[in-house]
């Protein structure tokens, strides 16, 4: 080849490329344009401010107790700042009702620290007699977490509440 030929296709590359890159150029120029036209054409929509709210309803009326089921319900006595009472309701069966039988609540409170349930409160308790509908008026004061009741059954599998939170 020749240099005048070299010369020429050298130059013709270099003009499309320059050809190339100032209609890459416009290109984005005209995005970019568009883009800041219609981003200052739209107006922003309005803030919405939504507030969530949350009030324990005392429980007025109680549902009869079941057996082999603990329920806990908030009661409306509890006292001022963080002082909650709660009743813990079950149906308890004495399977031998010619004797008595004792029973026992346990209060258990989440800790994270263990990942476990951890015994905040007991109290015991028994009847002589077939069956009987049992309950337990439980205080916590200051301690919010996660909480449950078991109630443990002489004689019978023991039995839970679903967990129940605390605030303040």
């Amino acid at each position: 080849m020749s240099t005048t030929r070299n010369a020429a296709v050298l130059a013709s590359g270099t003009a499309n490329t320059a050809k190339l890159f100032v209609a890459a150029l416009a290109f984005t120029s005209a995005y970019v344009g568009f883009s800041a036209y219609s981003s200052a054409s739209s107006t922003p929509e309005p803030a919405t401010t939504v507030t969530l709210s949350a009030q324990e309803v005392p429980i007025t009326e109680q549902l009869p107790a079941q057996a082999g089921k603990v329920t806990v319900s908030v009661l409306a006595d509890g006292g001022a700042g963080c002082v909650k009472s709660y009743v813990a309701r079950s149906l308890v069966v004495n399977p031998d009702p010619a004797h008595g039988v004792a029973y026992g609540w346990r209060l258990a409170r989440w800790s994270p620290a263990t990942k476990s349930w951890r015994t905040y409160f007991v109290d015991y308790d028994g009847f002589a007699s077939a069956a009987q509908t049992v309950e337990w008026r439980p205080r916590i004061t200051r301690n919010p977490g996660w909480y449950r009741v078991e109630l443990a059954v002489e004689g019978a599998k023991n039995i839970t509440s679903d967990r129940f939170q605390v605030s303040c």
